[in-house]
């Protein structure tokens, strides 16, 4: 049986890609940088930081990391909404004392604010954020410190994910991964969103849905 649950933030939890687009693409023009989709498209469940450290020579000398990742902050201001079935998920499992947490690339007051916004933070045992960690997704060690913070192993621990980078962790993690609405090939099941899933589940796919 699976016995904990834990959550990617954006994109699972909380509907945020149009706002973190609309973001980096601001970022970019800002500074005269020129912004292809494949550009934009690798930002997709990994640490901000970590692309811009690889995409920073496209940027004006004198441009720093960390000035660019907290001016791209500055402009995802608009309040995102819930994906379909996140709240009523995470009650579910709440209700029900199944451990959860949240494995983000976002910063620790990043994901506590948007957490908050949801009236769910209260409701995790956990959350690994970017400053948790020494290596972002698609590397393990974000789902590893989630698993071991639940204190439940890896393979009774479900992850939804809904990037590529995400479920690549996760099945590296040796979790039972089920991606939302994404390029599931790696995964273990791909669902619509959220409301597909039911609780209790166990490891059978029918237990799931």
């Amino acid at each position: 049986m699976l016995a904990a649950a834990l959550f990617d933030l954006d994109g699972t939890l909380v509907d945020t890609e149009p706002r973190s687009q609309a973001a980096w693409r601001r970022l970019f023009r800002a500074h005269g940088v020129g912004l292809d989709e494949s550009l934009l498209a690798s930002f997709a469940g990994r640490p901000g930081k970590t692309v811009l450290v690889e995409n920073l020579r496209l940027f004006p000398d004198g441009s720093t990391v960390d000035g660019l990742f907290a001016e791209a902050m500055s402009y995802a201001t608009d309040v995102a909404e819930p994906m379909p079935g996140a709240v009523e998920l995470v009650r579910a499992l709440h209700e029900i004392d199944c451990p959860i947490g949240v494995v983000t690339s976002g910063t620790r007051d990043y994901a506590h604010a948007e957490l908050n916004a949801l009236g769910v933070r209260a409701l995790f045992d956990t959350v690994i954020t970017a400053e948790d960690v020494s290596r972002g997704k698609p590397d393990p060690e974000g789902y590893l410190l989630g698993c071991a913070r639940l204190g439940v192993e890896p393979a009774r621990t479900v992850v939804f994910e809904d990037a590529p980078a995400g479920i690549t962790a996760a099945k590296a993690a040796g979790t039972f991964c089920v991606a939302i609405g994404a390029d599931g090939s790696a995964a273990d099941l791909v669902v619509a969103d959220l409301t597909e899933v039911r609780v209790p589940f166990s490891l059978e796919f029918d237990g799931i849905l």
